[in-house]
């Protein structure tokens, strides 16, 4: 079993960055592969980005590739995404994941948090 706390969301001008963080409770962590989502309004769940248990893998949506980048410390159960460049269309509900490679990159991992609000001003 695993919960998960989202945090780091706000308000930022386009061209702009935020760091999201999860922080993640239980022991297990380090043997989940994590993941990062966004629902924005009238549009369903996207995935964003995932890390492999070990961090030595990544993986990102096209749409975001070169400005977002996840990372993790298992050392302290918290996962982060660094979003760059930010652009009006990134602004969303980001929820962190957590579950085995397969399922957090196919788009249903059994893990959620409750997600933490971006908004990018243009």
């Amino acid at each position: 079993q695993v919960q998960l706390v989202e945090s780091g969301g706000g308000l930022v001008q386009a061209g702009g960055s935020l760091r999201l963080s999860c922080a993640a409770s239980g022991r297990t962590f380090s043997t989940y592969a994590m993941g990062w989502f966004r629902q924005a309004p009238g549009k369903e769940r996207e995935f964003v980005a995932a890390i492999s248990w070990s961090g030595g893998t990544t993986y990102y949506a096209d749409s975001v590739k070169g400005r977002f980048t996840i990372s993790r410390e298992n050392a302290k159960n918290t996962v982060y995404l660094q979003m760059n460049s930010l652009k009006p269309e990134d602004a969303s509900v980001y929820y962190c994941s957590a579950d085995d490679w397969r399922t957090v990159v196919g788009g249903r991992p059994k893990y959620w948090g409750q997600g933490t609000q971006v908004t990018v001003s243009s």
